[in-house]
């Protein structure tokens, strides 16, 4: 059976993420001692870092497809706006769970409701949490679909402020290392390591969604067919 274009990019992506985690744990960077508590911890952050990346492009998507949904009754817009939701479900998860292991080694707490940071994120991945559990739990229409765009539009301006919040407010979680003006704070081992790492979580965010709105697709098809055939009992 050919391969779809999704299920390819899912091949690499998966490929490439169990390689930064191979790479992170057998051929572990280089890292000052005086600079982190447990330097072991450390090691997360190649998991933590790429999939905040991907958790951001879902959110992204979301953002787009819930805009494609609102303004122009789009389908295709609106299967955007599922994949991403659920994109951002599966990363956010991801970027949460590493983020409370790297921090409960680092600061000796999993979380710290005083850091902006944390929260905002965490409101973000609880936005797609309501997403997805909402609409599997609601009948599709076109008032819950703009309820559910609505929440995808107002939700996506904790992106670029969940970005900036350590450059304003730095309490316990670090500042960037990327896209800074004095070109970041990464050497050279870590910065291949987190390189194939954004890449490949890049790639498995591509696919995921991808792959899902093909799902999408395939369940309106089986819904359509379904209203036929009972209409034309």
């Amino acid at each position: 059976m050919k391969m779809k274009v999704g299920e390819v990019l899912l091949l690499f992506g998966f490929t490439g993420v169990a390689t930064t985690m191979m790479l992170a744990f057998l051929w572990a960077p280089s890292v000052s001692i005086n600079a982190f508590e447990e330097p072991a911890a450390q090691r997360i952050f190649y998991w933590h870092v790429p999939s905040a990346w991907a958790a951001f492009i879902a959110f992204g998507a979301l953002f787009v497809g819930s805009a494609g949904w609102m303004f122009k009754r789009s389908e295709l817009m609106w299967r955007i706006h599922i994949a991403g939701s659920e994109a951002g479900l599966a990363t956010g998860l991801m970027t949460v769970w590493s983020g409370c292991v790297w921090g409960a080694a680092e600061w000796g707490t999993p979380w710290d409701w005083s850091d902006v940071r944390l929260n905002t994120f965490g409101l973000l991945t609880l936005l797609a949490i309501y997403l997805v559990l909402g609409r599997s739990s609601q009948p599709d229409g076109v008032e819950t679909r703009d309820t559910f765009a609505a929440f995808g539009l107002y939700g996506f301006i904790l992106v670029p402020f969940t970005y900036v919040a350590t450059r304003i407010w730095s309490i316990r979680h670090p500042g960037p290392v990327i896209g800074t003006n004095d070109g970041g704070s990464l050497n050279a081992d870590m910065g291949l390591i987190l390189l194939i790492g954004t890449l490949s979580f890049t790639l498995l965010i591509f696919g995921h969604m991808l792959t899902s709105m093909r799902i999408t697709a395939f369940e309106q098809r089986i819904e359509a067919l379904q209203i036929q055939l009972d209409g034309g009992k």
